[in-house]
């Protein structure tokens, strides 16, 4: 269960970095709860898809890990770390604890990154692979205004652009890794008008690909092999 009860906290810089035990080892986990106000879009096994959101973990679980209840293993951590309500969880075997930040224009990003098994999206065959080094790349990102549905999933697509651009400029041979996920958080319309574009060249899709793609390239940087 996660090291201690978390309280609300409303901007993404603010997120915390708590523990929980797994297999008798403490692992990280960072928290982040925006609490109420908030729409999330996100490819997470617990929480994913566009709705209203309260907060979002990212777990870091043994390499290996072979539980075959992951929602329920992050329902728990989250009630462990006192959070309710629906939210977003995200698991990796990345080192969550050496996350990355950037902020551009009040759009913030933190990635999580482990790039041992990685590859191009349009690879043959089934995409079967053995993991013999961790191999995931989370990235959780805040918007300060409202984005429509389309919006919303417009800011996935930019978001998982950016950080194609910084593993191409870092080097590595991938466009991702086989388990990446993505979540955007903007506040919940309340009598104001929803942004309705988020690609890389409108106003907030701008900023968010810039913040994304720095937070990747800066997780990164040490895990591409020259």
């Amino acid at each position: 269960m996660p090291s201690r009860t978390l309280l609300t906290s409303a901007s993404l810089a603010d997120a915390a970095l708590l523990t929980h035990t797994e297999q008798g080892r403490e692992w990280p986990l960072l928290v982040w709860a925006p609490g109420p106000g908030v729409r999330m879009v996100s490819s997470a096994v617990l929480g994913g898809g566009i709705g209203e959101r309260g907060w979002v973990l990212n777990a870091q679980v043994p390499p290996g890990y072979d539980r075959l209840d992951p929602v329920d293993h992050l329902r728990e951590l989250a009630a462990g770390a006192g959070l309710a309500g629906p939210g977003v969880g995200l698991m990796t075997a990345a080192p969550v604890a050496d996350l990355r930040r950037a902020a551009d224009g009040g759009v913030r990003a933190v990635v999580t990154a482990g790039i041992g098994v990685r590859g191009w999206a349009a690879a043959p065959g089934d995409g079967g692979v053995t993991a013999p080094r961790p191999g995931t790349i989370n990235i959780i990102v805040s918007v300060p205004v409202p984005l429509t549905d389309a919006a919303l999933v417009n800011a996935v697509a930019t978001a998982t652009e950016a950080k194609v651009q910084a593993l191409v400029e870092l080097g590595a041979d991938a466009s991702g890794t086989p388990t990446d996920a993505v979540c955007v958080a903007a506040p919940t319309p309340e009598g104001t008008e929803a942004e309705p574009f988020a690609g890389p060249r409108s106003r907030w899709g701008a900023r968010l690909a810039r913040a994304v793609h720095a937070a990747t390239r800066a997780a990164c940087a040490d895990l591409v092999k020259p």
